[in-house]
Order: structure tokens, then C-alpha cells, then sequence
């Protein structure tokens, strides 16, 4: 069973495209810093897809940079499409309809957390880009909004005596490594960054993420209207657990970017086990100890 009802993110983010620009503090957060990585990197990408543009944001910031050449940007929501510059594509992020090895560059900005099927975008990705292409995305990692999650899930069972989900499970490092890993990206390497942001009101954070377009889409999500007495519980506890002296509340977003490379015989590899040709001992000027030698320990005459 599918994990996200898609067709009712799609809805939800057509209903908030016209205000979503005013929500998107951490798209503009994470544009910027894969913006810095690539222009680390001394190689140029004649062309460039961005997939899951929402906006365009990603796209523009992109465009600036010297050695990124024409974008691509795919969006599954026609009206945020329609607020994108340069090529586009309406197409959703599970079935790209790109080439094997016609791209230079993938990037993806807060768009792949919500997929169905990551390993096999992922794939999909790694076929798309050229030999010694690159893949660089940012997605949502799992410690993301875990104030709220506990929250509901304890007003819940207070009230109803049990918790519907409500905030989505998202991946963690290790996850993500693996499944960069699996789809056969050479080089993979994921970390994480984590932004603490302060609300007026658990309110005000709710209002957030459905300016975001980023309110429950679980599948398994209760179908069923959200009682008062539960918000307003649940608001209480996190006023309670996460408030901070001023008043205001804290909520975490957790920020996962995965690098990876299409492979090719000309990127760097492991040496094999036994295949190094200095000793590290002679590298660090220390005399090498052999297993099961006793080292000796210093005496008491022994200077600092």
C-alpha cells in the first residue's frame, strides 16, 4: 500500500500556489546551500533538471550559477509549473520521462520526502544522468516536526484512547546512504543539518505547513474530521513540553542532502585490502605495534 495519497498532495498544494511564496523559508534555505555546493565543484553541467521545482526558486538560484547550463524544471502541480521560468515539464517524480544518460545534473529541493517508491526514483535518477553526472537533493529527514507528532499523539490517547498518524515517518542518514547505494550511485554521501524554528503558537506553526501545502497526506491517515478537544489538548501539551521562556514554541526540522554520482571509470576507488604501499605507522613517524604485542606502559620516572 502506498505510504502518501499523491493526487491529495497535488490538491493541496494547487489550493496554496499562489500564497505558497510566502511559506517557503526552508525552500529558500535549501536552494542556497545546494546553490553553494555546486559551485564547489570545478566542473561545469551543460544541462540540468530540477526535479519537483515547486516554484521555480531552485531553478533561479540555480540559473546564476557559472558552470550550470540549461534547466529542466518538473513539477507534478500545474499552477506552481506555471510560476516556473526556462523549460518545464509536467511530469510526477516517480516516472521520468528523461533518457538514460541524457542529463548532466539532478538536483531536487524538499520534493522526494513525499514519493512512494524512493529507490526506484532513485534508480530512474541514476539512469538519467550521463557518466560522472551528478545527483544533489535535499529532503525532509525523520527527527522533522517531532514535537508536533508527540503532541497529537498524546492528546489522542488521552482523549480517544489511541493516535491516528499524523506526521510522516521520513527517512533517516542511514537510510538514505543505503538507498543511494542500492540504486548505484558511485560516491554516495548523505548528511544532515538541523534548523530549529520558533513559532507564536503551535497556531502559527500549523498555519505554516498548511501554507506549505505540507499538511497529513498519509494514506493511513484518519479520515475523520479532527476533534476540538484533541487540537486544542494537543496544542496545550506542546505549549507545556516545547515552550520556550519568551512564551513562543520551538519546532524542528530536520534537513537530509544526498550527494551522489552516475558511475564512471574514471572517479576515484577504494585500494583493496592489503594493496597500500607505505605503512601507515612510517606516514605518522611511530613505531608499528604488532598483534598480541605487549605494549609497554611508562614508569613513574617517565617525564611529561
Amino acid at each position: 500500500m502506498d505510504l502518501f495519497d499523491r493526487h491529495l498532495l497535488v490538491q493541496r498544494r494547487s489550493r496554496v500556489s499562489q500564497s505558497s511564496l510566502e511559506h517557503d523559508f526552508l525552500l529558500q534555505r535549501v536552494a542556497e546551500d545546494l546553490s553553494g555546493r555546486l559551485q564547489a565543484v570545478l566542473r561545469d553541467f551543460p544541462l540540468a533538471l530540477n526535479l519537483g521545482a515547486h516554484h521555480g526558486h531552485l531553478s533561479r538560484v540555480l540559473g546564476t550559477a557559472s558552470n550550470v547550463g540549461e534547466i529542466i524544471s518538473t513539477e507534478r502541480c500545474p499552477e506552481l509549473l506555471e510560476q516556473c521560468n526556462g523549460l518545464r515539464v509536467l511530469c510526477d517524480e516517480e516516472v521520468l520521462p528523461f533518457r538514460d544518460a541524457s542529463l548532466d545534473l539532478v538536483v531536487s529541493a524538499l520534493a522526494l520526502q513525499f514519493v512512494n517508491d524512493l529507490p526506484g526514483c532513485l534508480v530512474q535518477i541514476r539512469r538519467a544522468l550521463k557518466p560522472d553526472g551528478l545527483f544533489l537533493a535535499s529532503l525532509i529527514g525523520g527527527r522533522t516536526l517531532f514535537e508536533l507528532r508527540e503532541a497529537f499523539l498524546m492528546a489522542e490517547e488521552e482523549i480517544d484512547g489511541g493516535a491516528s498518524p499524523r506526521v510522516a515517518p521520513f527517512a533517516d542518514v542511514r537510510d538514505c546512504g543505503q538507498l543511494l547505494q542500492r540504486a548505484g550511485f558511485a560516491l554516495p554521501v548523505v548528511d544532515r543539518e538541523t534548523v530549529k524554528v520558533t513559532y507564536r503558537t503551535p497556531f502559527d506553526l500549523m498555519r505554516e505547513l498548511r501554507g506549505m501545502g505540507a499538511t497529513n497526506i498519509l494514506t493511513a491517515r484518519a479520515k475523520r474530521p479532527l476533534k476540538r478537544a484533541v487540537l486544542f489538548r494537543a496544542v496545550e501539551i506542546y505549549q507545556q513540553k516545547f515552550g520556550q521562556e519568551d512564551g513562543r514554541v520551538s519546532a524542528t526540522f530536520e534537513l537530509l542532502t544526498l550527494t551522489g554520482w552516475a558511475p564512471h571509470h574514471a572517479q576515484p576507488k577504494p585500494l583493496k585490502p592489503g594493496s597500500a604501499r607505505h605503512r601507515l605507522a612510517d606516514a605518522l613517524g611511530v613505531r608499528e605495534i604488532a598483534a598480541g604485542e605487549k605494549v609497554p606502559m611508562p614508569t613513574n620516572n617517565d617525564s611529561d
